[in-house]
């Protein structure tokens, strides 16, 4: 199995479930609530941990009562922090999340107050033991200088990198990554409609790099190094329980098909199934580790 380091956040998150998405103004009582770990690099780890992949998680981290509470969960699935800078005060990502029942959407009110990972606490990281580096694309600045180190010190090292969200100055990231993993809202927000036009016109960009974009409903869209399109639908539970992380377990399983060496088409296509394989259950624990 792989060796995955990633860099990224971890959460709290406080999940409401709500029959229904409520009004601007209006009181609503939740059907249930549930508090757990969260955090788009750390459910990453999660749902590769289950197949067995050796993770590691590299962010800011605060020894208080939610902080504990990540610990916790990344140790129940494995997950080493070895690397994690512990600040000495600060409060750790909180998301405060409503699920709507009816159809599984998930709206998200972050609040955060931690310095990010930074360049300093990256340089610690003994990177000669890794298989697969992932980040997310955020502290573009910082970001930048890690990515810069890998390359020179490890260039066989296969780097991943999640873009999420327009962030200035975020394209200096993209050179530096062998597989890059866009977002719908991204894409959205770059001027795009569609997938395809979108990955044609980074992959003249960036002909060398693996380029991948989730699309929610209508499945999962890449393009790989010599220009070829792939469209895989989304695989369809028979009920939509939880959106949430979908697109985190997407990114999951694109790392691990590649970790195996195995085509662009074939990891898209694992990894429109193990997203809706996701969004038939509450959080990331499956109850019986999927076939890919």
């Amino acid at each position: 199995m792989a060796n995955i380091l990633a860099v990224g956040i971890a959460t709290l998150d406080i999940i409401n479930i709500v029959y229904s998405y409520p009004q601007e103004n209006e009181e609503l009582r939740a059907i249930r609530q549930r508090f757990s770990r969260g955090g788009n690099a750390t459910n990453t780890l999660v749902v590769l941990s289950q197949f067995g992949h050796h993770c590691h998680w590299a962010g800011s981290w605060v020894n208080e009562p939610d902080g504990q509470t990540i610990l916790k969960d990344l140790k129940h699935y494995q997950i080493d922090t070895t690397w994690c800078h512990i600040q000495s005060q600060g409060k750790v990502p909180t998301s405060y999340i409503t699920i709507n029942q009816q159809n599984g959407s998930r709206t998200i009110v972050h609040y955060r107050n931690l310095p990010e990972f930074n360049f300093t606490d990256f340089q610690k990281i003994d990177l000669s033991t890794l298989d697969w580096l992932h980040f997310e694309g955020r502290n573009v600045p910082e970001t930048l200088k890690m990515l810069q180190k890998t390359v020179t010190d490890f260039p066989k090292l296969p780097i991943s990198l999640e873009v999420e969200k327009m962030r200035q100055d975020i394209e200096q990231l993209y050179v530096y990554a062998n597989v890059l993993l866009f977002s719908k809202t991204f894409v959205h927000a770059y001027g795009y409609h569609e997938a395809t036009s979108f990955l044609q016109h980074m992959h003249q960009q960036l002909p060398n790099t693996q380029l991948f974009c989730a699309w929610g409903e209508q499945g999962g869209y890449a393009i790989d190094q010599q220009g070829q399109i792939y469209h895989s639908p989304a695989h369809q539970p028979p009920q939509i329980i939880d959106t949430l992380g979908a697109g985190d377990t997407f990114n999951a399983g694109v790392i691990y098909s590649l970790c195996q060496h195995q085509a662009t088409n074939i990891a898209l296509k694992k990894a429109c199934r193990l997203a809706g394989i996701k969004c038939s259950q509450e959080g990331f624990k499956f109850k019986i580790v999927p076939t890919l």
